[in-house]
């Protein structure tokens, strides 16, 4: 039986791994789409204590590599289900079933959709929620970015490296962004702002042509070609509500020790209720999960 299955490969998932694997426990991550979560998509990392510069990818594949390296099992696959066992608990994947000890759920959050006609339609042909993974289709195009705050800066200051124009469109006159990527972005000569300003519609016939946006000086359509959506993502805790409390957005609720009201099971990264969601908070869950855990293993 494995000691400990960790959901979610992201930084809180993978630190967990790190730390779990050096306590001497067997570890298996089932991540079902790509090792290193939301920080990959991160153009540049420059917040991260002692490592002043940095790529997302480059940082998530250091992560993913410290946990193999640290003898941390990686499975490339979908959790179904979670229930509670006698022994433990039952994981189940598209692959197998997984009989463990304890479980650290680190899912993470989904992106939050702009919920607009033909969204899903568009979403592949013009429409995107990640720069870093699209931004490459877009070279020497026009596009938009739809957010303010730090997601959105960061995808802005990415796809100005490739795209011809950006427009950064904000509903607000104040960007929730840090003030270092607002001012970064100011200076990028083919950024602009558009603020005050809410996107209407999405029009194209098989792909994405121009957005309809409602403006304080009326409705202007721009032309673009892609659209970048980084209006903040939703906690992905459904797997685990029965087991788990969660707060009315959906957060999944938990002590300081990242422990939840099910003994054995504990929390971490994005989808854990908290005032703060950083790369650095993430991380540092990772490490209280795994410690905790490890220690009730041991009793």
């Amino acid at each position: 039986m494995t000691d400990l299955v960790i959901i979610g490969g992201g930084p809180a998932g993978l630190t967990a791994a790190v730390y779990a694997a050096r306590a001497g426990k067997s570890v298996t991550v089932c991540e079902m789409q790509s090792l290193g979560g939301q920080i990959t998509q991160a153009h540049l990392v420059n917040n991260y204590p002692a490592i002043e510069n940095i790529s997302g990818m480059e940082l998530g594949d250091k992560l993913c590599s410290h946990a193999m390296n640290c003898g941390a099992e990686i499975q490339f696959t979908q959790v179904l289900q979670v229930e509670k066992t006698p022994e433990g608990f039952s994981v189940t994947t598209e692959d197998e079933v997984i009989p463990c000890r304890s479980v650290i759920y680190a899912g993470g959050a989904r992106p939050t959709p702009l919920s607009l006609p033909r969204e899903a339609e568009l979403t592949g042909s013009g429409i995107s929620y990640c720069a870093l993974c699209d931004g490459a289709f877009f070279k020497d195009q026009e596009v938009a970015v739809v957010g303010g705050g730090n997601s959105a800066f960061d995808d802005a200051l990415f796809l100005a490296g490739v795209c011809k124009t950006v427009t950064l469109i904000h509903r607000r006159h104040q960007f929730r962004a840090e003030n270092a990527l607002v001012e970064a972005a100011k200076k990028t000569p083919n950024i602009r702002f558009l603020t005050g300003a809410t996107v209407q519609s999405l029009n194209g016939a098989d792909k994405l042509e121009s957005v309809t946006v409602d403006t304080e000086d009326g409705v202007q359509e721009i032309s673009v070609s892609g659209l970048f959506v980084a209006l903040g993502r939703s906690p992905e805790c459904s797997l685990i509500s029965h087991l788990a409390d969660l707060d009315e957005r959906g957060y999944c609720d938990s002590d300081e020790n990242c422990a939840t009201r099910t003994p054995g099971l504990y929390v971490a990264g994005d989808c854990r209720k908290k005032l703060i969601r950083q790369l650095t908070t993430a991380t540092a869950d990772g490490t209280v999960a795994a410690t905790h855990a490890c220690a009730w293993l041991d009793k």
